[in-house]
């Protein structure tokens, strides 16, 4: 009996696994991140460490495969001659990993802030660190299991070397420090060497020692006993590198450096695509003498000894998202850090980065108007526009302010809330802007949003502020305290704004006069968006995403298979998919629609039948109903008159019996659209009309 009931319980259960799903996945990009680190083993295969874990290249960076560690930030790497990497982390110690990365194992200095790593010829590891306050070298040799500190205590060691002789090399904020018995005695040699801030360490194959600091490049060609400066003087060197015929390479944050005679003379070099700040911060060489270069936009390679660079990012999801919008055709445009304004036309599942590298260091707010143009906010540098769905951008009259958000209204009007000079409105498209800040007297404006009747809500330091008259007068609403990051405003009017540092979420019914609190207190909400069946999301910094079904009185987190909890943005498409940016993640897509897909009648139908969508015309939503006499899988989509499809509201198994879906066209223009449905063996469309 016993073995029965096994067996009707596996029966019962067995479904239900197979039919378990991640609430999200994460999509194809933007590509790129930050590369802290880079190693290439005796195979070929190339390691880099990012913010976000460690990714693997076995065919010399074409495609990259992300390997493990993906809730670290992996800053240093390095591989001994068994093949066994080691992956320093911020804040977690030293990981490694026996089978190529395959699987990883903490190895010790747990909590540990581990900056450098460097391995010498008898697989000693050695390791700058910053554990609590307490900082120096600390030294393994027996493969990273037990950890010694061996000197240089409450000292910030940002790279170690080891020249052939097994000296040690400390490149520190206090210079330079050398151990020649293996780490147990440390002595200064800071003989010439003007600035002490060094930042990175290399040697090249004459032997000599070269150290980059904020304020250029010194040499030293006796052993550290004595430095000169050489060129670049007024360089920032993040990083350095050296091949087998004694080229030294420097990156620095604003391009490449070649030196082909010792460091005699050095040649600028065009980086890859004319990023604003390339940011060089890591380096490493393959057998073949390929460089590979990391960026704080992902990693470059040169086949030419550094005379051309192209990118090979492809594959690296771990850029930091700050921006999400979404056009009429479907079009999700995403604003990021150091990568400009990337684009993908299909869902996720591909992305291109479409401009602004060159521009900005950061792509805050995005907003697109009726005509399609697109806005895009930037750190420090005032409003671009594309009139080309993001193929060319122009400079729009508003200059060298950083834009942290934006709202465009019924009439084409624009509003651009800045980081410390309140709101600017363009009532032509951008081309000319005009402050418009009477009675807003906290200027600092988080967010903005407007409702179906035009009027204006502000998000700032100091609560929310409300203008009736298109901006020219504002008045504080009752939300008179707190750093309001988002407002949202669902179809019956209810407003809903988040605190930035922990206010939680507060819901207004009286237009802004009266708010009430109603959850998520402690927790940093960065985002909040609102579907057409009016569930609540709520994007947070550290704890994911929380939904809320009933208005916001109760909420429920929403994290299966998002890998990042740091989340910028969140953005719903016409088919009810939620986007969320990430900050290191890159953007993640809900596997499912979030709406409500209701079931009219449990009654099963004698035929397969797509009714008629009702109201029709609409504006701007209607309700589409379908019959399935069987459980079956069906997809529900909607095309424009030239075939191409603007919606997809439904793709999933549902049961039998009557359903029904109401599906949002806001962002759409009026026109007549199509509604197809299939299943296994039915197809049928429907004309629909929708009349703005």
């Amino acid at each position: 009996m016993k073995s029965i009931v096994i067996l009707v319980l596996v029966v019962i259960l067995l479904p239900l696994l197979l039919y378990a799903q991640d609430f999200w996945q994460q999509t194809s990009g933007p590509y790129g991140g930050q590369v802290n680190s880079i190693a290439i083993n005796l195979s070929g295969y190339v390691f880099i460490g990012i913010d976000g874990g460690v990714y693997r290249s076995i065919n010399s960076g074409n495609n990259w495969t992300p390997i493990g560690l993906t809730d670290s930030d992996v800053q240093c790497l390095a591989i001994n001659s068994s093949g066994h990497i080691f992956a320093g982390t911020s804040y977690s110690g030293v990981y490694c990993s026996t089978d190529s990365g395959d699987n990883w194992i903490q190895t010790g200095l747990i909590n540990a802030y581990v900056i450098s790593l460097a391995i010498n010829s008898s697989g000693h590891i050695f390791a700058g660190i910053d554990s609590g306050g307490v900082r120096g070298v600390y030294r393994s040799t027996n493969n990273g299991n037990n950890w010694t500190q061996i000197g240089l205590t409450n000292i910030w060691v940002n790279s170690i070397v080891i020249n052939s002789s097994g000296y040690i090399f400390a490149g520190t904020l206090s210079g330079v420090f050398l151990s020649t018995d293996n780490g147990d005695n440390w002595t200064q040699i800071n003989t010439g060497l003007t600035y002490t801030g060094v930042s990175y360490l290399t040697i090249n194959s004459s032997g000599y020692i070269f150290a980059g600091t904020s304020m250029g490049l010194f040499r030293s060609k006796d052993n550290g006993d004595n430095w000169t400066q050489i060129s670049l003087v007024q360089s920032g060197i993040i990083s350095l590198a050296s091949n087998l015929n004694g080229d030294i390479f420097a990156g620095t944050y604003t391009g490449f450096i070649r030196s082909i005679d010792n460091g005699d003379n050095w040649t600028w070099i065009p980086f890859g695509p004319q990023y604003l700040y390339p940011n060089i911060c890591s380096f490493a060489i393959n057998s073949s003498g390929h460089i590979f270069a990391g960026t704080y936009t992902g990693i470059f390679r040169s086949t030419n000894n550094g005379n051309n660079w192209e990118e090979i990012s492809n594959g690296i999801t771990n850029t930091c998202v700050y921006s999400l919008v979404i056009n009429s055709s479907g079009h999700i445009f995403a604003g990021t850090s150091y990568c400009g304004v990337s684009c993908s036309t299909d869902d996720g599942n591909n992305w291109a980065r479409i401009g602004l590298i060159q521009t900005s260091l950061a792509i805050y707010s995005l907003a697109i108007n009726s005509s399609g143009h697109i806005f895009a906010g930037t750190m420090d540098d005032g409003i671009y526009r594309s009139t080309n769905n993001g193929n060319n951008w122009t400079q729009t009259g508003l200059t060298a302010e950083t834009i942290l958000s934006m709202a465009i209204n019924s009439s084409g009007h624009i509003f651009a809330g800045t980081e410390y000079y309140g709101v600017f409105r363009s009532i032509d498209n951008g081309d000319n802007w005009t402050p418009i800040n009477t009675g807003l007297w906290n200027t600092y404006i988080w967010s903005l949003a407007i409702n179906s009747s035009g009027r204006i809500f502000a998000g700032t330091n100091m609560g929310v502020f409300r203008s009736y008259n298109n901006g020219n007068n504002w008045t504080q609403t009752g939300l008179t305290a707190g750093t309001i990051s988002s407002i949202a405003i669902n179809s019956n009017g209810g407003i809903f704004a988040c605190g930035a540092f922990g206010e939680g979420v507060y819901r207004s019914t009286d237009n802004g006069n009266n708010w009430t609190q109603i959850g998520l207190t402690n927790i940093w909400v960065n985002s909040l968006a609102i579907n057409s069946s009016g569930d609540i999301f709520a994007g947070t910094w550290s704890d994911g995403v929380y939904r809320s079904n009933d208005n916001g009185n109760n909420w429920t987190q929403i994290n299966t298979g998002l890998k990042n909890m740091y989340v910028m943005t969140l953005v719903i498409n016409s088919s009810g998919y939620i986007f969320a940016a990430t900050n290191g993640a890159g953007v993640f897509r809900s596997t499912q629609t979030t709406t409500k897909i209701g079931e009219l009648s449990k009654e099963i139908p004698l035929s397969f039948e797509l009714k008629q969508n009702h109201p029709n015309p609409f504006n701007p939503s209607t309700t589409i109903e379908f019959a399935l006499p069987k459980s079956e899988w069906v997809t529900l989509q909607i095309y424009d008159v030239l075939g191409q499809q603007v919606a997809s509201l439904v793709s999933e198994k549902l049961n039998p019996g009557i359903h029904k879906y109401e599906w949002q066209a806001n962002n759409l223009p009026s026109g007549i659209y199509y509604c197809r449905m299939q299943t296994g063996e039915f197809e049928q469309v429907r004309k629909m009309i929708l009349l703005k």
